[in-house]
């Protein structure tokens, strides 16, 4: 039995970690990153000294929850590199981005915040902030990405998409392809007519019924 009780406290860490790891993505896509540490011990059905002992400050946390997203960052924007028309490669950024966003709301949020001790995070960020400014440089040489277009415009793209509130994540992603494909068409040089993805239902019949009658 002793030769067990290791294993099942290495086990029992590693369950209290995850929960604790989800707890805090649930939490902060709907709250943002404000959120106590003691929040989010509760909602992850663990004392605050446990959670304090696996992650000791609220940068940890939060770098930690998110880490595997900032690795799909890092996928697609080599993938955009990587295409030999770089105007395709930064649609497929764009897209891309959008939805990982939309699939992880807290990860907007994390992005856009600093965290000076969290070396490897920062690292990560500047590299895929560097690379989306490398295959806007490299669109607008082509020819087909306005020239007006700064790096900001992406930051505010991923703002407005984070801001989308729908009632299933399936809906969130659909509507999250319909306004990346309208900031596309905004980006373009020479704005031509694709047709857009399918729309979302972003509000119950009865409103929109509502809504027309205003007129």
């Amino acid at each position: 039995m002793t030769d067990r009780l290791p294993h099942a406290l290495r086990s029992d860490a590693l369950d209290n970690r995850e929960r604790i790891l989800e707890a805090a993505r649930a939490v902060f896509a709907v709250d943002g990153l404000d959120v106590p540490m003691r929040e989010v011990a509760r909602r992850a059905g663990v004392a605050p000294a446990t959670l304090y002992r696996r992650f000791p400050s609220k940068e940890t946390l939060v770098t930690e929850a998110f880490a595997e997203q900032m690795y799909a960052c890092r996928g697609v924007v080599d993938e955009g590199l990587a295409d030999p028309d770089p105007w395709h490669g930064f649609c497929l950024v764009i897209e891309k981005m959008c939805e990982l966003h939309a699939r992880d709301r807290g990860f907007t949020a994390a992005l856009m915040s600093t965290f000076p001790h969290a070396v490897d995070f920062e690292a990560r960020r500047e590299y895929a902030l560097r690379a989306i400014d490398e295959l806007a440089r490299r669109a607008k040489e082509a020819g087909r990405l306005r020239p007006d277009f700064v790096l900001d415009d992406v930051i505010l793209v991923l703002m407005a998409n984070s801001g989308i509130r729908v009632t299933s994540p399936t809906a969130q992603v659909s509507a999250s392809r319909r306004f990346a494909a309208l900031a596309i068409a905004a980006f373009q040089a020479s704005p031509d007519v694709s047709p857009l993805p399918p729309v979302a239902r972003l509000a119950p019949p009865a409103s929109v019924s509502r809504g027309s009658q205003m007129g």
